[in-house]
């Protein structure tokens, strides 16, 4: 430990906790103790209470607290140190000096940070120089002007032909006193090797600046210009200040905004955070030419409970979120996890927001779906668990995969999770009356939250990624897509009028806004509150009694193949359209609690068939 407890205790002896806190926080006096709104969580009235007396801060509501130190590894993702030495140095605390090996290394850092400061800076201008078109038109054809070149610090490397001969970076460092050795300690150059002088480590590429939690710039992304280069993108290599596995694009900007979202957005690419930055998502970050490691995790976490990864919904999408899924896994703890959304196959955010808009990038985060779901589509999804040997391989695989949490209680969870989907898909599916186990009970459907499957099965009209469901979504509007989903629901119910049995209470809480299902749901929630079979021949005598035979005539069509799967499906994608459960009427109310009633004290009629005639 590089502090002795003394000092710490000095800092924060000297550290007014209050003004701190209160640069992020509104708080208000109440005797000797200030109250404000956490800034961890969304409330209305304040539950956090500052203390400088006790030098603490405290949460009621979501249960954060801590120190000085804490506060500002909490809300600005420092590190321990940074927070020391940055509260060190306002409260005017001078820290204990360290060996003179300590601090040759920590001078040779300071030096490496401005020698990459000159780099970075030496790209911009040629970026904006005559030699600099290429780039300049490359970003012109991504969007991009010379105020997002500023904002980004986007550069250009001039080529290694030319005048400068692959040493135009190398020659600049050199007029400002840079020694070689630095140059290569700095990633910034290659060293000479097999007669070949010492060069330029960037050549012909559109460069990102990556600065470090602090925003001073540590290392470059550059992209190749030439469509045939050979990789499209590289970084600088490992350095004392950079290495690529600990760092993220953009974070200090996603930090700072993150705190006042609630979330952060993991995209896969420099471009892609770009696009997402300029369309009001300042949350984004991405990972630096790697797969996501476990530090970046940790960097993430430390900035939001629940990161939201934006993946491509191709292949190699699923499979990276996949593989941040597993390596989250170990490291998951009680209001810390992942959510996952797809953008529609071959789009990434850049092209998604050019083509539908940033309302319709903010529906798809919305959407994100957990890591649960996300687990349980890789283990199901597209997947035959037709004999009894298949679906005690999944539970197997399942109950592998909550072996791999370390917190216990969320393990818990999780298991009691899977074991729910696992009775939701099967177990129960077999048990409804009217169809055939073995045909319709082994279909594994991956859910999407609140018990509805993920996506229809592969082979029907529906059978799409949740990107292009997304994307469809918004274009065609979401009043449109309302009525079109009720619409299904009623043909789902009029074909199979027992749904209303077996799906009783789903359908009772749906917010219905065509009269003509809510009329058709009315009237089977009654026949099922009743005590009747529902068999489809009486329903339709019952409504031809009635003068009702339009309003199934209304809603005619072909049965689907899976009922009960469809019927979810559809009830799922209604609730995300609507936002919500709330549209549940007394009347659905009253009936359902009538079914419930007849069912801890079934009335004859409740078993009775129908009887050929049309009787119920």
């Amino acid at each position: 430990m590089r502090y002795g407890e003394g000092l710490l205790e000095e800092i924060r002896r000297r550290t007014d906790l209050v003004q701190l806190v209160g640069r992020r926080v509104k708080l208000v006096r109440k005797g000797r103790v200030m109250w404000g709104c956490c800034p961890f969580h969304a409330e209305k009235s304040p539950s956090f209470k500052v203390e400088n007396e006790r030098r603490t801060y405290k949460c009621f509501g979501c249960g954060k607290g801590g120190d000085c130190f804490r506060w500002l590894t909490e809300t600005e993702g420092m590190s321990f140190p940074e927070a020391v030495e940055k509260l060190a140095a306002e409260a005017g605390v001078e820290l204990p000096r360290w060996s003179p090996e300590d601090e040759a290394r920590e001078q040779k850092k300071k030096s490496l940070y401005d020698i990459v400061e000159l780099a970075a800076r030496f790209y911009e201008a040629q970026l904006m120089a005559p030699e600099g078109r290429p780039a300049r038109d490359y970003l012109k054809g991504r969007g991009l002007d010379g105020a997002a070149a500023r904002q980004f610090r986007l550069g250009y490397a001039p080529p290694s032909s030319g005048m400068a001969g692959g040493q135009a970076l190398v020659a600049h460092l050199t007029g400002h006193n840079v020694t070689r050795d630095d140059m290569i300690a700095a990633g910034l150059a290659r060293p000479a090797e097999e007669g070949r002088p010492m060069r330029d480590f960037f050549f012909n590429r559109v460069m990102f600046t990556i600065t470090d939690s602090r925003g001073r710039p540590i290392a470059f992304g550059g992209r190749a210009l030439e469509a045939d280069a050979k990789p499209k993108y590289i970084n600088t290599g490992e350095t004392v200040l950079f290495s690529k596995g600990h760092n993220l694009y953009n974070f200090p900007t996603a930090r700072a905004a993150a705190i006042k979202t609630g979330t952060i957005i993991l995209a896969e690419g420099y471009m892609d955070v770009i696009a997402l930055v300029r369309a009001g998502f300042s949350h984004a970050v991405a990972p630096l030419g790697t797969a996501l490691t476990e530090d970046q995790l940790g960097l993430l976490w430390r900035t939001a409970p629940e990161p939201i990864l934006a993946f491509d919904g191709d292949a190699a999408g699923l499979k990276a979120a996949h593989r941040a899924a597993h390596l989250a896994l170990p490291h998951l703890k009680p209001g810390h996890s992942l959510r996952f959304a797809f953008l529609p196959p071959g789009e990434d955010p850049d092209s998604f927001l050019a083509a539908n808009g940033s309302g319709a990038m903010q529906m798809l985060l919305e959407a994100a779906i957990p890591l649960s779901q996300l687990l349980w589509r890789a283990e199901t999804e597209g997947k035959d668990f037709s004999t009894p040997e298949r679906r005690a391989g999944l539970e197997q695989a399942l109950g592998a995969l909550v072996g791999q949490i370390g917190d216990t209680k969320v393990a818990d969870y999780y298991r009691r999770g899977f074991d729910q989907m696992i009775f939701e898909n099967f177990k129960r599916r077999s048990a409804r009356p009217g169809q055939d186990g073995a045909r319709s009970a082994f279909r594994p459907q991956p859910f999407r939250g609140r018990g509805a499957p993920l996506r229809p099965q592969p082979g029907t009209a529906e059978a799409v990624s949740p990107g292009v469901q997304s994307s469809a979504l918004v274009r065609k509007g979401v009043a449109g897509a309302r009525q079109a989903k009720e619409t299904e629901l009623g043909r789902l119910l009029a074909a199979e009028p027992q749904l209303a049995l077996w799906e009783g209470e789903t359908l009772a809480g749906l917010d219905v806004a065509d009269p003509s299902l809510d009329r058709l749901r009315h009237e089977l929630l009654n026949l099922a509150a009743s005590g009747s079979s529902l068999e489809k021949v009486g329903v339709q005598t019952h409504f031809a009694r009635k003068g009702m035979a339009e309003l199934l005539a209304r809603f005619a069509g072909a049965a689907a193949d899976d009922a009960h799967a469809s019927f979810q499906r559809a009830a799922f994608d209604l609730r995300q359209l609507v936002g919500g459960e709330s549209g549940q009427s007394a009347d659905a109310r009253r009936l359902l609690e009538r079914r419930k009633a007849l069912s801890q004290n079934p009335h004859p009629g409740n078993q009775r068939p129908d009887d050929g005639r049309g009787n119920i």
